[in-house]
């Protein structure tokens, strides 16, 4: 199926200088990294892509050695069998990625399914960070806009195998648009570029469509009483496809969760990179079991 290249798609790639690809439990992964300090791992959402850490990983990057993927299936990595795309596949594939690189995180931060899929890996003991960053977790089901049409695109996925094609081929600038409208998100036109690139490919909408079709959620209330780490839930309040009220219902299933709300909507930390990154920061120093991020006690 039709996917991108790294040489032609990503030869304006935000932080492109960042990246290497590294092959790792049956995918070859397109990995960005950066900065110096302890180390931390991004990881974006359904549909996303490294590009999604564009505003906050620079933020970040003078004070913590940054890992970034992109997911199975997503942007530019590939797999070389057949995807997994269920929920304990991606947290599988990136438990392989990080052995792989030797890379034990302090300090993991999620958006959307990216947070639960990292929610999962702690859960059950095969992450031991510092500080947990859950960017509008998609603990459960989408809401609006989003709720609606990509359950229905999943579900086609299992009828039409060629659904992420027929979705690309007629996905355009003013529908990829329209959905992060309606996910309550305003972003620049650099921004929606790199959405429509993504959205136009067939293998990225098809990974997508993927994983929200093989997103299995019922041990999510068990997985989020199991973490015990600080955690810290960053929430649009604009967010109109995991509802801000959503955040109250996680966090009483936390046994160590803050939530701080921004205005904006489900990719909050791409419209306001430096009120997320200082929120990061000062979650980061709360915590006395580690050094400050800049390695100072």
């Amino acid at each position: 199926m039709s996917g991108l290249d790294f040489d032609k798609d990503g030869a304006d790639w935000p932080l492109r200088e960042s990246s290497r690809f590294v092959r790792a439990g049956g995918y070859r992964w397109h990995v960005q990294e950066l900065g110096a300090g302890p180390p931390a791992l991004l990881v974006h959402g359904a549909a996303g892509a490294t590009h999604s850490w564009r505003g906050l990983a620079p933020l970040l990057a003078p004070h913590f050695h940054l890992v970034a993927p992109d997911l199975p299936g997503h942007a530019f990595t590939k797999a070389e069998g057949r995807l997994d795309a269920s929920l304990k596949g991606h947290a599988q594939a990136l438990e392989s990625l990080l052995a792989t690189l030797n890379y034990a995180p302090k300090l993991v931060i999620g958006h959307s399914a990216g947070a639960v899929i990292l929610g999962r890996l702690i859960a059950e003991g095969r992450l031991k960070p510092d500080v947990f960053v859950c960017i509008n977790g998609a603990f459960f089901p989408f809401e609006g806009p989003a709720g609606h049409i990509l359950p229905v695109m999943a579900r086609l996925m299992h009828l039409n195998p060629l659904a992420g094609r027929l979705f690309a081929w007629t996905a355009d600038r003013r529908q990829v648009k329209l959905l992060i409208d309606g996910m309550g998100s305003q972003i620049d036109d650099y921004g929606l570029d790199l959405y429509t690139r993504l959205m136009t490919t067939p293998s990225h909408c098809s990974g997508a469509l993927d994983m929200v079709a093989n997103w299995d959620l019922s041990r999510i209330p068990d997985d989020l009483r199991r973490i015990k780490v600080p955690t810290l839930l960053i929430v649009g309040d604009h967010d109109k496809a995991i509802r801000p009220h959503m955040a109250d219902k996680v966090a009483k299933l936390l046994p160590h969760a803050q939530i701080k709300r921004f205005p904006g909507g489900h990719i909050v930390h791409e419209e306001d990179p430096n009120g997320v990154a200082e929120a990061i920061l000062a979650a980061w120093a709360a915590t006395a079991s580690h050094p400050s991020a800049d390695g100072q006690e």
